[in-house]
């Protein structure tokens, strides 16, 4: 069947397409820091982005790394509504500027020589066209027209740091609250000098907050003074103080779960238990609006308000069934503990995220969990039931490890493993096999070994009996394992720890609960991996098993079979690079390999971002990183890819973001053919023209409006990018041009035309 595609004459819009909108954000926008207004809206600065809540519509914006943001993990912001101007700023010391005429990024954070601690930026104060910075090493003056920085005091005393926690701007004097007092100092020739700022008697102590317009505010944790310097009253019987603003004659103090509204006179106008943990506040149209850590903005009638979106951003692995999608949030390498297989109890309770397709949902077995631990590895629905959802629990303590299986969202039952150890036989990652069947791999128990294992296994869950089996089907010497992989009755399970690591082939013949004809083989350095540690692992569409591994990336053919051989090799990818033979990712850590329905490869380098390669894996496509991208932060720890809408979901501990592929569904046949940007104009464009919906294999041939041949190639794996340059590699002229194309064996064709205009 021909399918042609028109030309569509507003090119701006498809540029924009082809450059941003193929970006998306799963972020939360439950932890609001800060709230500001702009006359019908109230802006809310969150973790990962901003939203706007227009209250007269209810409508709801958001801005993240995905639309116009240069990082994640905001720390402070400020807004400006009679210049239009907000400014955020992030942990890494970054700032980005937001104007009416686009957003800019500045890096140039000013800090002294021999300074090496915490470059967060704490505070933002707005003042006019200066915004006064409060940092680590203390505070600074950016000046926002010139978009830079300019005076910068450094508090250093005794060559030690001290840090600014909030400052603020008023008649040409800076008043900062640091953890030693309130220091001032007008802004002065001598401002930098920090032996000439000034400390009242009155205002020694630890300080978190100051703020101003006719009257100081200065907020220690229980406390709140104001007035002015030379008279200060006091408000006082406050847990611990999270925020404080001065807004038409009234001071707004947000306590823990409280608001307090007071009048300039000090007088108490307004009190607000919002019942939950809050940042800030702040009075619109007489009406109080709260910033929660948990709900987005309420108002007071507690009515929450915020984009949708996973209740937070700590993400690890993601599953995705028809339009659903599960996040789990546990960790097994980064946290900040003294055993990296047990990570802080503080911030591991968090559980999983469930999308049903209309809304994001978080279980209430999570909500308010004062006494399980949850350390959740891997979350995956029953492929025959969506309704029951099963997660492993890799925290240690026997009371909490174990599979869980939930339905709609609730708690039904948990499983555990030889749970006479506390510690050992812990629950890693689940898999369904076509078959329907369940398997779970295990860290075994190894008395006498320092964590982790070196041995591992894996059980069957028995459905009629509801649970898994009582011995394991062997235990092998490989430890660490991750979650397996299973195609046509074999499981492919990664160990990466460099000694007792490998890839384990399991082969359970299709008869998971008879275990006399099984098979199995584990693949290590002597099998041509670069070390013994294998990371993870994907079949691709030619059976071809691509294996990551901690210092490389190698490919292992009809592995089943393998399974047979005494000493099978896997082979490594060779490119050229600087006319020398390289050989890909070599030395490299990867994170996660995913393949698309056209056998391109997603590869996730540990701190080097995501590379798109060809079907071999002898080109790469795309890099995407923190710095050219919306990606969080350059270890992607899961990639999955919805082959029905092309979308290819990179998940990371800061957050989850989305990018709309050019590959989905690919056949023997064309789909719906798209050719974007189109026109092509250079002024506003530079880039390749692309060309999705292809066939797996499509023959091209680009004519000129007269049918003079001007390019010809064969792409495979649904889509095809032209350079826009002849068959001599010259750029070709403006005017019209005809893509012809046909399917491997001539079954079926399509057309398209693209307008260039140089």
């Amino acid at each position: 069947m021909k399918k042609i595609l028109l030309i569509i004459s507003v090119f701006t819009a498809l540029i924009f397409q082809a450059q941003t909108s193929k970006w998306s954000d799963l972020f939360s926008y439950n932890n609001v820091l800060k709230i500001r207004e702009d006359g019908d809206r109230l802006i809310a600065a969150t973790e990962n982005g901003i939203f706007y809540y227009y209250p007269g519509t209810g409508e709801i914006k958001k801005l993240s790394k995905a639309n116009g943001l240069h990082e994640v993990k905001i720390s402070a912001f400020d807004y400006n509504p009679a210049t239009q101007t907000g400014i955020v700023g992030y942990k890494n010391g970054s700032l980005d500027i937001i104007t009416p005429n686009g957003i800019f990024l500045t890096v140039d954070i000013p800090l002294a020589t021999g300074y090496n601690g915490s470059k967060k930026i704490n505070h933002i104060s707005i003042n006019g066209d200066k915004a006064i910075i409060s940092a680590g090493y203390g505070v600074s003056i950016f000046n926002i027209t010139k978009r830079e920085f300019g005076e910068t005091t450094f508090f250093m005393s005794g060559g030690i740091y001290e840090s600014a926690f909030s400052a603020v701007l008023k008649d040409n004097t800076i008043y900062v609250a640091t953890a030693n007092g309130i220091k001032y100092h007008e802004l002065n020739a001598t401002f930098p000098v920090y032996t000439t700022w000034i400390t009242p008697s009155s205002l020694i102590g630890a300080f978190k907050k100051v703020d101003a317009t006719d009257i100081l505010v200065f907020a220690n944790a229980k406390e709140v003074k104001y007035g002015s310097l030379g008279s200060l009253s006091t408000i006082s019987g406050f847990t611990d103080i999270q925020d404080v603003k001065v807004f038409n004659n009234q001071i707004i103090i947000t306590d823990q779960q409280q608001v307090f509204v007071y009048g300039a006179n000090g007088v108490l106008q307004k009190n607000f238990n919002v019942g939950e943990l809050i940042n800030t506040a702040l009075i619109y149209n007489g009406q109080l609006f709260t910033g929660t850590q948990m709900n987005g903005l309420y108002n007071e009638q507690k009515n929450s308000f915020k984009p949708d979106g996973p209740y937070n951003n700590r993400s690890y692995k993601l599953s995705m069934l028809n339009n659903q999608i599960w996040i789990s949030s546990g960790n097994r390498d980064a946290d900040p503990a003294p055993n990296i297989d047990n990570p802080n109890p503080n911030v591991s309770k968090i559980g999983y995220y469930h999308y049903d397709g209309t809304k994001w949902i978080y279980p209430n077995l999570f909500v308010n969990n004062s006494s399980t631990v949850f350390n959740i590895l891997d979350v995956i629905p029953d492929p025959s039931n969506p309704t029951e959802v099963y997660f492993t629990n890799f925290y240690a303590d026997s009371g909490s490890k174990g599979v869980y299986k939930m339905k709609n969202n609730e708690f039904v039952k948990r499983y555990f493993f030889n749970d006479s150890s506390s510690y050992w036989y812990r629950a890693m990652g689940l898999a369904f096999d076509e078959q329907n069947n369940l398997f779970s791999t295990v860290q075994s128990t190894c008395p006498g070994y320092s964590d982790p294992c070196p041995t591992s296994s894996f059980y069957l869950f028995n459905k009629s009996t509801d649970a898994f089996g009582t011995l394991p089907f062997t235990t092998f010497n490989i430890g660490g394992i991750q979650k397996p992989l299973i195609k046509e009755g074999v499981l492919y399970i990664p160990a990466p720890y460099n000694n007792d690591g490998g890839l384990m082939m399991y082969d359970y013949n299709n008869t998971a609960s008879n275990t006399s004809d099984d098979k199995f083989k584990v693949l290590k350095k002597t099998n041509n991996l670069p070390i013994d540690g294998t990371t993870s692992v994907a079949m691709d569409n030619n059976n071809d098993i691509w294996i990551g591994n901690n210092q490389g990336l190698r490919i292992l053919s009809n592995p089943k079979a393998a399974i047979l051989e005494d000493n099978p090799q896997t082979d490594a990818i060779i490119i050229e690079e600087n006319n020398l033979a390289e050989e890909l990712f070599r030395d490299a850590k990867i994170l996660q390999i995913a393949v698309d329905s056209g056998n391109q490869k997603w590869v996730s380098v540990d701190g080097g971002g995501v590379f798109y390669l060809s079907p071999s894996g002898d080109k790469t496509i795309y890099q995407f990183t923190k710095s050219n991208s919306p990606l969080p932060n350059n270890s992607v720890t899961d990639i999955k890819i919805d082959n029905k809408t092309g979308k290819v979901y990179f998940v990371t501990l800061d957050g989850v973001m989305v990018y709309q592929g050019d590959v989905s569904e690919v056949t023997s046949n064309f789909g719906n053919v798209l050719v974007y940007p189109n026109p092509v104009v250079y002024a506003q464009y530079k880039g390749n023209v692309r060309i999705k919906g292809l066939a797996q294999k499509t023959n091209i041939r680009i004519t000129d409006a007269a049918g003079n041949l001007v390019h010809s190639a064969v792409a495979n794996g649904g889509y095809f990018e032209w350079n826009l340059n002849n068959q001599r590699g010259v750029r070709v002229a403006s005017g019209i041009y005809y893509v012809l194309m046909t399917n491997e064996d001539g079954t079926d064709t399509a057309t398209a035309k693209i307008a260039v205009v140089n």
